[in-house]
């Protein structure tokens, strides 16, 4: 049956604000940095009045000449690492809270404050955990861990500093991803469970064989997004250690804000380039988890 004009006119009419606002601050912006990752074009030229130069690959042949970026490359694929760990905890206690207990509203609201946390409060109140005078430093004093002279710099420490920051990336994202995996819990029919049950299934069978396959949906979409969140990771690090010490902690985002705002080069076309390379492997990544998680019935037997 045809749709009449009438009606395909007055859609797209309801439409068309949301478009635009699409078209102008993330189409266009896409399509033009995408465009600028092959050209020349920095401050000087900004400031002479020079549209940027066609350089071609140019500017990727120079990040993989440049350590610093294939440093900063390697950290960001490294900071992978706080995904597995993230999604399993988040999950867990996901399944931990859905219950009816009495008072268990407070729990869950209690995990989701880190997210609505801002992240340059958050920095204070770690730094304050991570120095050497800090809750840490205190803790493992108290327990015996450390001589009671220890005072040990986590964010000065090149061996610690970057599993420091990943700490405060998890705290930061359990609570979101922990109310993902309520919902798709949530969203599972309380009939499934009870006839397990009365089938003798262990609890751990009824996770494995029901819970895990009707969340795989969920699971897929929080996987990507724990991906991405963390090859963009910026905020954590900049307010943290922004990239030190001895750039163990500098990741392929913070090298992109650097060329494109830091210093007196103002390298755009450079920072494009690299932002096209970390999407890029953003967009293997995800194929990757695609090809794991959205899988047809029949593989998943």
């Amino acid at each position: 049956m045809r749709v009449p004009w009438r009606t395909t006119l007055l859609s797209y009419t309801f439409l068309a604000p949301a478009l635009i606002l699409l078209a102008v601050f993330t189409f266009y912006p896409l399509l033009y940095g995408s465009y600028l990752g092959f050209t020349e074009y920095n401050g000087a030229r900004f400031a002479q009045g020079l549209d940027p130069r066609w350089v071609g690959t140019a500017n990727f042949e120079k990040l993989l000449a440049d350590p610093l970026f294939l440093t900063a490359l390697k950290n960001s694929v490294k900071y992978l690492l706080v995904v597995p760990a993230l999604q399993l905890a988040a999950l867990a206690v996901a399944v931990l809270v859905n219950k009816q207990l009495p008072g268990m509203a407070i729990f869950r609201a209690g995990y989701y404050v880190p997210v609505v946390t801002s992240v340059s409060l958050a920095a204070v109140m770690w730094e304050w955990v991570f120095n050497r005078e800090g809750t840490l430093n205190w803790l493992l004093r108290s327990l015996g861990l450390t001589s009671p002279e220890a005072q040990f710099g986590w964010l000065n420490s090149e061996a610690w500093a970057f599993w420091a920051v990943m700490l405060v990336t998890f705290w930061r994202g359990f609570g979101y991803y922990m109310v993902l995996y309520l919902a798709g819990l949530q969203t599972i029919p309380e009939e499934l469970e009870e006839a397990a049950v009365l089938d003798g299934a262990s609890a751990w069978q009824r996770f494995w064989k029901i819970t895990v396959p009707l969340m795989r949906p969920t699971i897929l979409l929080c996987t990507l997004l724990s991906t991405i969140a963390a090859l963009r990771v910026l905020e954590e690090v900049l307010v943290l250690t922004n990239g030190g010490p001895l750039n163990s902690t500098y990741t392929a985002l913070m090298y992109v804000y650097a060329k494109a705002f830091q210093g007196f080069d103002f390298d755009y076309g450079l920072a494009s380039a690299a932002g096209l390379v970390v999407a890029a492997v953003a967009l293997i990544l995800s194929f990757v988890n695609f090809k794991l998680f959205n899988r047809p019935e029949e593989d998943q037997a």
